[in-house]
């Protein structure tokens, strides 16, 4: 067998499922739409609206997160369906090695890499960031050695390195404790957009919405180029959706559950980041909005200053959610890559006393630790967008390979409108990779040409397959 046939030899279900036995399967569909929408509802919604509000769309922004989400509703159900037929740990990762091949699989699960590990850092960057707004309030002021890192002049993102280390210490004690507590952190941010979405639209000034969208981001096709940068670069606030799919191999009934979880999450996060926008820009000229605390500064404007401590405090712990998701997924994703032997086996290691993949766990948080630690927020933030595109793309096209594949189940959820909609689906994920930036598309280029090396130096040669 030549190395390039070996590199594209597909992985058996079977054995990912064998492989994958030891972990329990304790997950609800309340325990997944919690810890979807935990890692949705974010930095995201926080920062988001405001930017690309300023920046490219004016009050349309709110129609650039419905059609994000409507696009990550077609993914999701890419997802669901696969989660539906390979119940896993691995997400994109394990579907792209026995659809496509080992080495496609590996390269979609370096592009998560990307997704998970630095979308926790660039969250709790912005989790350190408002911590010290709220301080600032009652007179504490932290030196900036400890607030930023050497590439901000100062030495090291302390409050950042903090909230994953104190994620980790929650994530340790196992699924029931942790599962608890992302769910009632999720139902008291719900509550505390709800009143902001609620008491914010007393404010709201109807001259605010006129024009809807501004002549001046009108270009290209239609004039639209505005409401589609906007769309690509609010992808990154629906990168939750798809975590869930890591969590497979946990979860209790997958044919049904996945699917209620991954389509739960898309809904409930579309209707709060679509009215959270549409009450942002009626409060506040969207010029004023590319600040990093849109909502608070709002409710500043209009004289709610006691609220929008409230809000910064909704701010903490939507992103202390999105973390404890985040660094749960990353750690399940670095477990599947030892568990096949493309990365050191001991990844792949479950603790019997825990059941959890507790080395993968130690790695995966050490990583972002270091690059929440000394990295900037924008720096991180700039690929991971990329990485979550490059994994929708070749999911959606992979439901055209899925169906005809007679060893693999599919008598779970199936995707509506087959072969049509993964086919839209797989375009708009290469059409959205279109619209970054190009010096994000080079980074994502060299980050993919440094996971080819790998494979072929170290994977290929330890993989389980061999």
């Amino acid at each position: 067998m030549s190395v390039l046939s070996r590199a594209f030899k597909r992985e058996s279900v079977n054995n990912y499922i064998a492989a994958d036995s030891h972990m329990e399967r304790v997950l609800t569909t309340k325990d997944l739409i919690s810890l979807g929408v935990g890692t949705v509802i974010g930095t995201g919604i926080f920062i988001l609206p405001g930017h690309e509000a300023a920046e490219h769309a004016g009050p349309a922004v709110a129609i650039a997160f419905l059609i994000a989400a409507v696009f990550s509703g077609l993914s999701g159900m890419a997802f669901a369906e696969f989660s539906s037929a390979m119940p896993v740990a691995g997400s994109a990762y394990s579907y792209g090695g026995v659809i496509y091949g080992e080495i496609i699989g590996w390269l979609l699960g370096w592009s998560l890499i990307v997704e998970y590990f630095l979308a926790v850092s660039a969250i709790a960057t912005g989790f350190s960031a408002y911590l010290g707004n709220l301080l600032t309030i009652f007179n504490i002021h932290m030196p900036k050695a400890l607030m930023a890192g050497p590439m901000e002049g100062g030495v090291v993102n302390l409050f950042a390195m903090l909230i994953i280390l104190i994620v980790a210490a929650i994530l340790s004690r196992g699924l029931s404790t942790s599962k608890k507590i992302e769910n009632g952190a999720v139902v008291l941010k719900i509550v505390i957009l709800a009143l902001f979405i609620i008491g914010g639209s007393f404010f709201i000034k109807t001259t605010n919405y006129v024009p809807f969208y501004p002549k001046e981001f009108h270009s290209g096709l239609g004039g639209l180029n505005g409401i589609w940068a906007a769309t690509a670069s609010i992808i990154f606030a629906f990168l939750g959706f798809d975590t869930i799919a890591a969590h497979a191999a946990e979860v209790k009934n997958p044919q049904k559950t996945m699917v209620r979880g991954i389509v739960g999450t898309v809904i409930v996060s579309a209707l709060l980041y679509t009215l959270f926008s549409i009450v942002l820009t009626g409060i506040v000229n969207y010029k004023k909005l590319g600040v990093d605390d849109p909502a608070a500064f709002a409710l500043q404007v209009v004289h709610q200053t006691q609220f929008s401590v409230v809000i910064t405090v909704g701010a903490l712990i939507g992103m202390f959610t999105a973390v404890l998701a985040l660094v749960y997924a990353s750690s399940r994703l670095a477990y599947s890559f030892g568990r096949d032997g493309l990365l050191p086996s001991s990844l792949g290691r479950i603790s019997k006393g825990s059941h959890l993949p507790v080395n993968a766990l130690i790695v995966a948080v050490a990583i972002e630790m270091i690059f929440a630690g000394l990295i900037p927020l924008s720096t991180l933030a700039s690929l991971i967008n990329a990485g979550t595109l490059v994994a929708f793309m070749f999911i959606n096209f992979g439901i055209l390979i899925l169906r005809r594949r007679k060893d693999l189940a599919h008598d779970g959820f199936k995707v509506p409108g087959y072969p049509v909609i993964p086919f839209i689906g797989g375009l708009l994920s290469l059409f959205f990779i279109s619209q970054l930036s190009a010096e994000t598309l080079k980074m994502f280029g060299i980050w993919l040409v440094i996971g080819i090396i790998w494979y072929f130096a170290y994977g290929i040669k330890h993989s389980k397959m061999s």
